[in-house]
């Protein structure tokens, strides 16, 4: 593994920055403010992201992306984490990559408009009742003749009422195995429009202001065989083979927003005089500073070493949960003490720190709890000895 940045790796970290500052920065205080983002905004830097080349960056060059290695592209995302949620996910649009599972006829219908800006997808797993356990799902898929019919809901859904589709993981039947029944997942395009599919708006959040989620109601929702994405009864593989990185990316966001906290803890300590010398002299003030430092380099190393890894082929579940658990972990101390080190003043809106400080608290929740990421990480420790 080399720890050296290539030029062109250098290139993507300065080029999405300068748009980061330029172009995001300026309006993240209106999305605070008003908890909404305006159409004309998001297309006005849509465009803006289209034309630095920063949009769907994440998809592979033969479909119209940048074809990053997943180093890079994480490279990318750190820089993209440094702002607002709400702007730089919706207007700098990175498509879900399970939509590369598609057939020819679903990729020119999902994928491609997608990459050129054109539409956004959502993913919707979550039910009020099964959270991080999918085979508990009872949303449910049945077969009718060649048809299929959806009855269910779907909550915590992000972006879905700015999405034109859907795609839906249902409980599609049932398989033994030696612990029992369990459920088949099916996943499926649905298009927004599509008879008995209502999106119904969400919960007030205290985390991404702007960056909106949904409930999701299916209704004797009738799709044809050509909804499904992937094989019947497949969800499962179609999410595994496809969905892996999303931690890191998570990871990856993380880490940028822990670095802008860090910068400001840093450049306030250097500022900031009491008792006749900079803070950042007190040793209060200062090891705080190099825990917040040292446990950043852990973080970071730890994501793009899964990253390095990611692309040889060797990634194991448990580098890509210890990733995602120790930037978001990473994350939530740097915010804390970087608003403990600016005092009163750190939890005032005139900085970003608050938010970035409540924007923290949804990292260790979704994409898989802390606690299923440590659950993942303690089984492949245990299973070697058969524990």
């Amino acid at each position: 593994m080399q720890f050296g940045l290539t030029e062109e790796q250098r290139m993507i970290i300065e080029t999405t920055r300068a748009f980061v500052e330029n172009e995001l920065y300026p309006h993240e205080a209106e999305v605070e403010r008003t908890g909404h983002l305006r159409p004309d905004l998001i297309r006005e830097l849509q465009a803006k992201a289209i034309e630095a080349g920063l949009y769907a960056a994440n998809m592979p060059e033969e479909v119209g992306g940048a074809g990053l290695d997943t180093l890079s592209w994480l490279l990318y995302e750190r820089e993209l984490g440094r702002a607002n949620y709400a702007l730089h996910w919706t207007c700098v649009a990175r498509p879900s990559n399970i939509l590369l599972a598609g057939t020819a006829e679903q990729r020119e219908k999902y994928l491609f408009p997608c990459i050129r800006g054109e539409k956004w997808d959502c993913l919707a797993m979550t039910e009020p009742g099964a959270g991080s356990d999918l085979r508990g799902m009872t949303a449910s898929a049945r077969r009718e003749g060649d048809d299929w019919v959806l009855n269910g809901t779907k909550h915590f859904i992000s972006h879905a009422d700015l999405a034109d589709f859907a795609i839906v993981f249902m409980a599609s039947g049932e398989e033994d195995t030696p612990r029992g029944k369990k459920k088949l997942i099916t996943a499926f395009f649905v298009d927004k429009g599509t008879p008995g599919f209502v999106v119904r708006d969400g919960y007030r959040n205290v985390s991404h202001r702007g960056y909106t989620n949904s409930v999701l109601d299916f209704d004797n929702v009738r799709l044809p065989a050509s909804a499904v994405l992937g094989e019947p009864h497949k969800g499962f593989e179609v999410a595994n083979t496809w969905l892996g990185a999303t931690r890191l990316q998570v990871a990856s966001t993380c880490l940028g927003r822990a670095d802008r906290a860090l910068q400001h803890a840093i450049h306030y300590a250097a500022d900031r005089r009491q008792f006749g010398q900079q803070i950042g002299k007190f040793q209060g003030i200062s090891f705080k500073l190099a825990d917040m430092a040292m446990e950043l380099k852990a973080a970071e190393l730890l994501t793009w070493e899964a990253a390095w890894k990611f692309d040889q082929g060797t990634v194991t579940e448990a580098d890509m949960a210890m990733a995602k658990l120790k930037a978001t972990e990473v994350l939530a101390m740097i915010a804390d003490e970087a608003i403990q080190i600016h005092g009163g003043m750190g939890l005032m809106d005139e900085l970003p720190l608050e938010r970035i400080w409540r924007d923290a608290r949804v990292e260790r929740i979704w994409e898989g709890t802390s606690e299923i990421q440590r659950h993942i990480i303690s089984r492949e420790l245990l299973r070697p000895l058969g524990a």
